[in-house]
């Protein structure tokens, strides 16, 4: 049982790129291994700026999941769901939005850098400011404890733990809490009752972060507590009140700033396509050469040479980009080597493991309808009960 649970979604707005291999996908399949992970189709995400084209992100749904099934997400590791599906999102959003000011939506930093570069759409919509917001319902709703992000990324996953602390401190004082939360320690046992007094006093009289960890990891670990009671638990441990929605933390991910080919974040799909062409045809017109390296980084290199540096070619951008995919320092110096003296790289082998990984969905496309459908299900179970404790604690239970 993973005591950490990821949260991570995509926009299907278009084809995938090498941004999202090397950026997301590789991660997800690295991720899927160490923790509990949801992975959502994020349609609504996308109708704050495809709005008025919604035939690209119909189309494009079923063939993300491929993607992610091809790059290797198993859905036998991991949930994967379509956001749409399980309604609470947009429940919890609503609900949110009578908390959140109108001042933090405005002052999320992609909000306006977005308005710039979409200047061609009309983006001055609800849908567009409140998308953050609905990022943090898409968090909030799983009790995600980590996120990964790219570092432009981070600034919403600051903006979610606000919402969250905000939330916690106008609702989370439920009458009689602290009768409650004495009454939850001795479900504890004798031993754990004992010891969880001792971490949060040593917490709260001594600022002892290490005893708050402490407490925290065994409430994870212990098995016999209802949610409301181990929520009662984690905020009686820091002084507060009952913690409904939980703080999530960003995790960095490896390639956490994908360059693009010419200094800029990756550009179109077109331009650079994710290696998982549908077929060998459109694999080979996709996959044009990468261009070729500049003048300053054309001198040849020692592959034998221990140094990392590879004479003046360390800031190539092909080079970078390349190197991302190439795990052990061989691996690089082969293709930093090819790179300078052929300028170009074509992935068709991995190209190749993937097109076969999808040629079986694209074969039988209800193995894919199923895997989603059972991970709606199981996305909607949990968005369920994080619902219930919303709506009791906003006085909205009527039971």
């Amino acid at each position: 049982m993973f005591a950490d649970r990821i949260l991570s979604g995509m926009r299907p707005t278009g084809s995938l790129h090498l941004g999202h291999y090397h950026g997301v996908l590789k991660n997800w399949v690295k991720l899927q291994h160490e923790y509990e992970c949801f992975f959502f189709v994020a349609d609504w995400h996308a109708l704050t700026t495809h709005y008025d084209t919604p035939e690209v992100i119909e189309q494009s749904v079923w063939d993300m999941v491929i993607d992610w099934l091809a790059a290797g997400v198993d859905p036998a590791q991991a949930t994967l769901f379509i956001q749409s599906r399980v309604p609470e999102h947009a429940e919890l959003h609503l609900l949110m939005s009578m908390i959140t000011p109108l001042g933090w939506l405005e002052r999320v930093p992609t909000y306006k850098d977005q308005q710039e570069k979409l200047s061609e759409k009309d983006l001055s919509t609800y849908g567009f400011l409140g998308y953050p917001l609905l990022q943090s319902a898409d968090i909030l709703i799983y009790r995600a404890t980590m996120v990964p992000v790219g570092e432009d990324q981070v600034p919403h996953i600051e903006f979610t733990r606000e919402i969250a602390r905000r939330f916690n401190h106008i609702y989370g004082r439920e009458p009689g809490f602290e009768e409650k939360a004495h009454a939850a320690i001795k479900k504890l046992g004798g031993k754990k009752s004992r010891l969880y007094e001792e971490l949060r006093s040593r917490f709260q009289e001594q600022g002892d972060e290490a005893a708050l960890e402490s407490a925290q990891a065994m409430l994870n670990e212990t098995q016999n507590l209802s949610l409301g009671d181990r929520e009662r638990l984690f905020g009686y441990l820091e002084g507060g009140g009952k913690m409904i929605l939980t703080e999530p933390e960003a995790l960095l991910t490896a390639a956490s700033r994908m360059p693009g080919w010419m200094g800029r974040r990756c550009p179109n799909p077109t331009t650079t396509p994710y290696p998982c062409a549908k077929t060998p045809t459109a694999s080979a017109r996709k996959y044009a050469p990468c261009p070729p390296i500049p003048r300053a980084c054309a001198a040849p290199i020692r592959v034998t040479r221990p140094s990392v540096r590879y004479g003046n070619c360390t800031k190539s951008i092909p080079m970078k980009l390349h190197a991302t995919g190439a795990t052990r320092l061989q691996e690089r110096r082969y293709w930093l080597h090819r790179m300078q003296t052929t300028g170009n790289r074509r992935c068709t082998e991995r190209a190749g493991a993937m097109r076969e990984r999808a040629q079986v969905y694209l074969d039988d496309p209800t193995l894919v309808r199923n895997i989603i459908a059972d991970g709606c299900e199981k996305a909607r179970r949990l968005a369920s009960d994080t619902m219930r404790d919303v709506r009791e604690a906003m006085g909205l239970s009527y039971s």
